[in-house]
């Protein structure tokens, strides 16, 4: 198994967790905030949902407008919304304490559900972005090398000087208009892409290329830069020209 892949299966299943018990503390603390105030059984346990819920609901939302690469402010107010009830809910069912800790080890709890979601969201739209890049994007053209064809040097046969005749006067003829040539297609997303990175090798000094100067030069061109992303388009440039694997790997800053 790749190391890489390891790290990554490891935290995701460590965010799952965190994010379970986070959620599980929260939904405890509320609980009994319920029950204090004359909410009962199953009534109790379905109360916390109406709070923290809007946590979950406002970071999926926030997910799927960042995979649409949109800004959905309706979706970020949601879970603003949702995490500062949650909060301080969670303060409140402390009720008075001369202990300050107290306070905090309630505050925890909802905090920690709010990040460990965002984290976990995030690993998600990496996942789905690489994901939908591979789904969509056009196979990658193998140009075969272009050898220059040999001149062959032809002896032309000396011609002996003829008496100038008298040629009847030709009329030129207009040349034709010629059409204007049709532009070339702009280049796809994805050859933009193996366009940056196989332009760093050159740039570094034919260095293999880190994932960190990848990222870095996809940034500032302005297309998708992604760990995943910068990782298949240094594949694909090393399948079109495997001498690039040999080279060695430039040390990222």
């Amino acid at each position: 198994m790749d190391a890489q892949f390891g790290l990554t299966v490891s935290a995701a299943v460590l965010t799952t967790a965190l994010t379970a018990v986070s959620f599980w503390l929260s939904f405890e603390a509320l609980h009994d905030l319920a029950i204090d105030h004359r909410l009962k059984g199953e009534r109790a346990w379905a109360w916390p949902a109406t709070i923290d819920t809007f946590i979950a609901i406002g970071e999926l939302l926030i997910l799927r407008a960042s995979l649409l690469r949109k800004v959905d402010w309706y979706a970020i107010a949601l879970t603003a919304a949702g995490s500062v009830g949650s909060i301080v809910l969670n303060i409140a069912s402390v009720g008075v304490s001369d202990d300050p800790l107290d306070y905090v080890v309630a505050a925890v709890p909802p905090v920690a559900a709010l990040l460990a979601f965002g984290v976990l969201m995030r690993q998600v739209h990496e996942f789905l972005s690489s994901r939908q890049q591979v789904l969509t994007a056009p196979p990658m053209p193998v140009s075969a090398p272009v050898t220059a064809p040999v001149e062959q040097e032809a002896e032309e046969p000396v011609k002996e000087p003829q008496e100038a005749e008298d040629e009847p006067e030709v009329t030129e003829e207009p040349e034709p208009v010629k059409e204007p040539e049709k532009p070339s297609e702009p280049l796809t997303q994805r050859e933009q892409i193996d366009a940056v990175v196989r332009g760093l090798y050159d740039a570094l000094g034919n260095k293999r290329p880190a994932t960190r100067h990848m990222t870095d030069a996809l940034e500032k061109a302005g297309l998708p830069s992604s760990d995943g992303t910068a990782r298949e388009s240094r594949k694909r440039v090393e399948a079109a020209e495997p001498h690039l694997k040999t080279l060695p790997s430039a040390l990222a800053a």
